[in-house]
């Protein structure tokens, strides 16, 4: 298969849906790693043994917050009567009370998430959550909190009293932070100045996130690929819907793991990167995506993506860019 610019899926074979309606097309789809189900089991050991904080942190790019979206999702299917929010630190020059509370106001969808004193975002961001829980009948709330290690002290402070006065009102809350490596510095430097009362409310667990690391990672995630269906009740798993043809005869994207993984391994050195590869999942479903897309309009029985199709999509699917800008930022942080 070469690979030349193709509409999003070969017309030769009927789809069960509008092929720019697929999740591939719109990008409304998250497959699973062995990082996010790391981060999965984090979550349902805090969930189980009510361990009430946990944080998460890794290099940026790496795929948290895509797997903050997809374990809401997994939890909205799994445990419905559990409600979850996705709140993200802004970068902010000074820490206030207001903008905290502001930003936890839009994250759990008030519509005036700026208005009023502070002591009136902090009883309409409870009340918020209140609704939420009564809305689907259970009284346990999941907060993830993206970019966590923007937080300082005070704003830990106030999301300990969130906790606190929901507690009183018999809702427990979760917290999990998701951020960078500088969230692990922040939870040790909270140790050394013995503020135990954050730390044991916030920050008991602790998972190090990571991206595709070896080929056994990409051929659990190519496996995602060839799972997943769309429509869910269909039997249109996503390769088949690009590839049908291919996948009558048997071919799975799983079985071009080695490609992929050399393709990468061959880029990395060639850039002579630092470090050992560890794919960022925008990368490695931007590839598969290329993949998918460019092969097409060539699908047939017996015909699959070749080694040469593999090299194109990670050589355009922003890899180097985005090692270099983490090499840049932690740059930045050593000087």
């Amino acid at each position: 298969m070469t690979s030349k610019p193709t509409p999003p899926a070969s017309t030769s074979v009927a789809r069960p849906i509008d092929p720019t309606l697929h999740p591939i097309e719109t990008g409304s789809y998250r497959i699973a790693t062995p990082a996010i189900q790391a981060f999965s089991d984090l979550v349902q050991r805090c969930l189980r043994y009510r361990i009430p904080g946990a944080l998460t942190y890794g290099p940026s790019r790496i795929g948290k917050t895509r797997a903050i979206e997809y374990l809401r999702l997994l939890l909205a299917q799994t445990q419905p009567r559990l409600t979850t929010f996705h709140a993200q630190a802004e970068h902010k020059p000074r820490h206030a009370e207001g903008p905290f509370f502001a930003n936890l106001l839009e994250a759990v969808g008030h519509p005036e998430p700026t208005c009023g004193s502070n002591p009136a975002k902090r009883m309409r961001l409870i009340n918020k959550i209140k609704e939420a829980c009564a809305r689907n009948g259970g009284g346990t709330v999941a907060l993830f909190c993206d970019e966590a290690q923007r937080y300082d002290e005070n704003e830990y402070e106030w999301l300990r009293d969130v906790h606190d006065h929901l507690d009183r009102l018999q809702i427990r809350l979760f917290t999990f932070l998701v951020g960078q490596q500088e969230l692990l510095a922040v939870k040790t430097a909270l140790q050394r100045a013995k503020k135990t009362q954050i730390v044991a409310r916030l920050m008991v667990e602790e998972l190090a996130f990571f991206g595709i690391r070896n080929v056994r990672d990409v051929a659990t995630s190519l496996n995602g690929y060839d799972q997943t269906c769309f429509p869910r009740t269909s039997d249109w798993s996503f390769t088949r819907f690009y590839l049908p043809q291919a996948v009558a005869g048997g071919y799975r994207l799983v079985d071009d793991a080695p490609l992929l993984w050399d393709a990468f391994e061959q880029l990395h050195h060639r850039h002579a990167l630092p470090g050992t590869l560890e794919i960022p999942m925008e990368s490695f479903t931007r590839a598969v995506e290329i993949v998918l897309k460019d092969s097409a309009l060539h699908d047939a029985p017996g015909c699959r993506p070749d080694a040469a199709l593999w090299d194109v999509a990670v050589r355009s699917c922003g890899y180097i860019q985005s090692r270099q800008a983490v090499g840049n930022a932690l740059a930045a942080m050593v000087a």
